[in-house]
């Protein structure tokens, strides 16, 4: 049925402005509860939806225009995107570090909304993320490069916070209005940032993909990007990855005969 009223009337995405009032209207339980997004197309609308709620969300989508295939930048398109917020202002170091840990460090957005300063230690002589628990209740610890955690300095010392949530919500003015920031907001800062650099419909769980493909791209081991996604088997992480033919640097190239 829902292929018959496409054709007659057309695919319309909810506005964003309609889903944040919709938002406003649903009140969700305290305890974790699953939700299902039958025709969830990109999922934009299922995220905001349920933004800020303690939530497990599944999505299906039969339609293959709906549900664009995953999306990543090359080097050179992730540091231009990067580059994008001004890092003079309070905001734009607060979106310099939702970008910066999400493509270096391979977070969901879920992830990253909850993520606290106290979640961040030095083990064995570098900074990581102990104890995030992925799908599955699976639990990971993820390194933290040196550059993305200079990000995180640099906004805790201008936000002037040191404990709680790392990310905080921001006023029109880049002033701190609360202490929760929720996961559409990281959606909005990475699509908005995106579109600067000419890239549409891109999200933030591109820049998880990004980071698994860069990785990968340098010769990270394929089990170590399984540890980092979190994920539960090596073939996961390889139907994640996809398969690339190199044919400028060819794999028989350096047989050694």
């Amino acid at each position: 049925m829902r292929n018959v009223a496409r054709i007659k009337l057309g695919y319309y995405p909810l506005p964003p402005d309609e889903g944040t009032r919709l938002r406003q209207l649903l009140n969700y339980p305290t305890d974790a509860v699953s939700v299902l997004g039958p025709c969830a197309g990109t999922g934009a609308a299922l995220v905001q939806l349920t933004d800020n709620a303690n939530i497990n969300r599944y999505a299906v989508e039969l339609d293959a225009e709906r549900a664009r295939l995953g999306n990543w930048l090359t080097r050179e398109q992730a540091k231009e995107l990067l580059a994008v917020p001004d890092r003079s202002t309070l905001k734009g170091k607060r979106d310099y570090l939702i970008i910066a840990l999400l493509v270096g460090c391979a977070l969901r957005r879920r992830e990253l909304a909850f993520l606290t300063i106290e979640d961040i230690q030095l083990r064995e002589g570098r900074w990581v993320i102990i104890d995030l628990r992925a799908k599955g209740g699976r639990i990971r610890t993820v390194s933290v490069p040196i550059w993305v955690k200079q990000g995180i300095e640099a906004w805790m010392a201008a936000a002037k916070i040191d404990k709680g949530r790392l990310l905080l919500p921001l006023s029109k003015s880049g002033k701190i209005v609360g202490d929760e920031l929720g996961d559409w907001a990281i959606w909005s800062v990475v699509e908005q940032s995106s579109k600067q650099i000419g890239i549409e419909h891109f999200g933030a769980h591109d820049l998880r993909r990004t980071c698994a493909k860069l990785c990968r791209k340098s010769g990270g081991d394929l089990e170590q990007i399984k540890f980092l996604l979190g994920h539960s088997s090596i073939q996961t992480t390889e139907r994640y990855l996809g398969s690339e033919q190199e044919i400028e640097i060819a794999v028989n190239d350096n047989l050694g005969l």
